[in-house]
C-alpha cells in the first residue's frame, strides 16, 4: 500500500480485512453485481459496507429489516400531506434514484414480499417498478443492492429462496483471526494490546463452549464494548461480565459457566 493510499483509507471508517473481501465487492460493483453478506451476529458485516460506501465514494443508505417490514416501507407509498394525497419514496426508492449503496441489514427477517421486490433489481434490469404510480426506476451505474443475514438464524420459515440467492455475489464472513481481531479491539476501543490479547484470548475460550443453549456467541462487537468500558476505568472482569455474560444469556446457569470462563481467561 503507497502512501496515497493509506492517506485516503485513514479518513474512512475503520476496517481490517480478513481477506479478499474489499476486492470481490469493488469487482461486483464495478461490474453493477448485487452482494449478498452471509456472517454471524458482530462479525463486521456492517462496518465493512460502511467502509466500501465511503472507500467507493457512494452514498449508503441502510435499512435494520424487522418482522413488520414490507414491501411498501421500502419502495414508498402515498400519505395526506397539506396539498393531499403525495407520493413519498421509500429509502429503497430513495437510493435508486440516488446511486446510493442500499445495505438491507438481516433481509430474512423482512416479510416475505419484500424479497420479490427486490429480483428486477438484482438482476440485469436493475429496475425498481413502482406499480402505485406507474414508475419504472432505472437504477443509474453508481447504485448497488446489498443484503446481509445470520446463516445461524435461518429455519424454514425465515431463509431466502434459491430464486433470490442466485442473483447475488457472495461473501461468506466469520470471526477474525486472533491477530486481525486484537487489532480491531485495539482501533476501536483505545486500548494497549495486552487488553485486547486477554479479550480476544476470553472470546477464543467462549466460542469453543458447547453443551449450553446459547443463541450466539462472544462477537468482535461485544469484544470492543467490553474494551471500552475498561478503557474508562471499569475493572476488566466487570466489563465482561456486562458487555459479554450478561449480554449472551439471561439464564442463571448458563452465565455462571461463562463466568467461570471469563476468570479462566483473565
Amino acid at each position: 500500500m503507497d502512501h496515497a493510499e493509506q492517506q485516503h483509507l485513514a479518513g474512512l471508517p475503520f476496517y481490517a480485512p480478513q481477506g479478499g473481501e474489499v476486492a470481490l465487492f469493488t469487482h461486483a460493483w464495478r461490474q453493477r453485481m448485487p452482494v449478498l453478506i452471509k456472517g454471524p451476529t458482530g462479525c463486521g458485516k456492517t462496518r465493512f459496507v460502511e467502509h466500501m460506501a465511503a472507500r467507493l465514494g457512494r452514498p449508503l443508505v441502510t435499512v435494520s429489516c424487522h418482522d413488520d417490514l414490507g414491501a411498501a416501507d421500502l419502495v414508498g407509498r402515498h400519505l395526506i400531506g397539506p396539498q393531499g394525497t403525495e407520493w413519498h419514496d421509500g429509502p429503497l426508492a430513495r437510493a435508486v434514484r440516488s446511486g446510493a449503496i442500499c445495505y438491507l441489514d438481516e433481509v430474512v427477517e423482512a416479510r416475505k414480499d419484500t424479497t420479490v421486490v427486490l429480483h428486477p433489481l438484482a438482476d440485469d434490469r436493475r429496475q425498481l417498478p413502482i406499480e402505485r404510480t406507474g414508475e419504472q426506476l432505472q437504477a443509474p451505474p453508481g447504485f448497488m443492492l446489498v443484503i446481509s443475514y445470520n446463516p445461524g438464524y435461518q429455519n424454514l420459515l425465515k431463509s431466502l429462496k434459491p430464486s433470490t440467492r442466485q442473483r447475488f455475489v457472495a461473501l461468506d464472513f466469520g470471526y477474525p483471526d486472533a491477530a486481525t481481531e486484537r487489532a480491531i479491539v485495539q482501533a476501536e476501543a483505545g486500548v494497549d494490546a495486552g487488553v485486547a490479547a486477554q479479550l480476544v484470548h476470553l472470546a477464543q475460550g467462549l466460542r469453543r463452549l458447547t453443551g449450553h443453549d446459547l443463541e450466539e456467541t462472544a462477537s468482535t462487537r461485544l469484544l470492543v464494548v467490553a474494551a471500552r468500558l475498561a478503557a474508562d476505568g471499569l475493572p476488566l472482569r466487570a466489563a465482561c461480565r456486562a458487555a459479554i455474560v450478561d449480554a449472551l444469556t439471561d439464564d442463571a446457569d448458563t452465565a455462571a459457566a461463562l463466568a467461570e470462563v471469563v476468570d479462566a481467561s483473565l
